[in-house]
């Protein structure tokens, strides 16, 4: 009989690291989803071949820590934010974070089930990294305070588009405010602030139906360490997103991601060829009864 095969678990120290990961990559316009889907396939890790179930317990887990960092990270610029509501403020910020709330209530299953494969992951790499190459060309002069009810939807629809693999919400609402005419820092800033709300709000409604769904058995332990590592990356890598360190072009991380993108799609293709390869290799060992030709030669 040819062994079974166990279901692969989420080990302590995989989901640690993916949670030190989960921090930089969250801040950066670098696609956070893309880092954590790939580098488990590049690595020959088990946690490639996590169940749906398993696979979204720990997206949870680490957007989460991420979450409630930001929140401890930022608070002063979110209190300031609050003192200067007015109704044009809160209209761009109902603007901003309706079509990412709407497109996640509809589409919420189904990204879930379908797995983020390095192919699809690749392409949102690449797109992502030429629009934000081309919108940062562009320049700009436009402060926060011109931002108007047009910007926010525009922001709105691009952190929508940011659920597809790879597209990072950081890298989108950057790119759709450079193309808007806003300044590098001003950029920044208003993706910080209409893109706080969607991660609070998306991490908390996932924490509760993951809550009522149940979590994996014997999971706890390392989604809990997963989640404290992205927390605590998340405070570390903090600077990255503090006013003073927000104006940085955008070159440099679109041409990182064309390079991940060309990693991703390597890895596709090396993959590809594995999986050709093993009914030949299996075919070899193994014989009609399920034995090596080695074994039935000894008996």
């Amino acid at each position: 009989m040819p062994p079974i095969r166990m279901p692969p678990s989420l080990s302590l120290r995989h989901a640690v690291i993916l949670g030190l990961v989960q921090g930089p990559t969250e801040l950066l316009p670098v696609s956070s989803s893309a880092h954590t889907a790939l580098l488990p396939r590049l690595a020959g890790w088990p946690e490639a071949q996590l169940g749906a179930e398993l696979r979204n317990s720990l997206e949870v887990a680490l957007h989460a820590g991420t979450a409630a960092a930001l929140l401890v990270a930022l608070r002063g610029e979110l209190v300031d934010a609050l003192r200067e509501l007015d109704g044009r403020r809160v209209g761009l910020a109902a603007l901003a974070l309706a079509p990412p709330a709407l497109a996640g209530y509809l589409l919420e299953e189904r990204l879930e089930r379908r797995p983020s494969t390095p192919r699809a992951l690749a392409v949102g790499l690449a797109l992502g990294a030429a629009v934000m190459a081309l919108a940062d060309a562009q320049g700009g002069e436009r402060s926060v305070m011109d931002a108007g009810l047009r910007d926010g939807l525009a922001l709105g629809f691009a952190q929508a588009l940011a659920l597809l693999p790879g597209i990072s919400r950081n890298g989108a609402t950057l790119g759709t405010a450079r193309a808007r005419g806003f300044d590098r820092e001003s950029a920044q800033a208003l993706s910080w602030r209409v893109g706080l709300p969607v991660i609070a709000g998306a991490a908390a409604l996932k924490t509760r139906r993951l809550a009522q769904r149940g979590m994996s058995a014997g999971a706890a332990p390392a989604l809990t360490a997963g989640a404290i590592a992205a927390f605590l990356s998340t405070l570390a890598s903090a600077p990255l997103v503090r006013p003073g360190g927000r104006d940085r072009a955008l070159w440099p991380f679109a041409l990182y991601r064309g390079g991940l993108a060309f990693v991703a799609m390597r890895g596709t293709t090396c993959a590809s060829a594995r999986l050709q390869a093993t009914p030949a290799i299996n075919a070899a060992t193994i014989n009609t009864d399920g034995q090596a030709p080695i074994a039935s030669a000894s008996r």
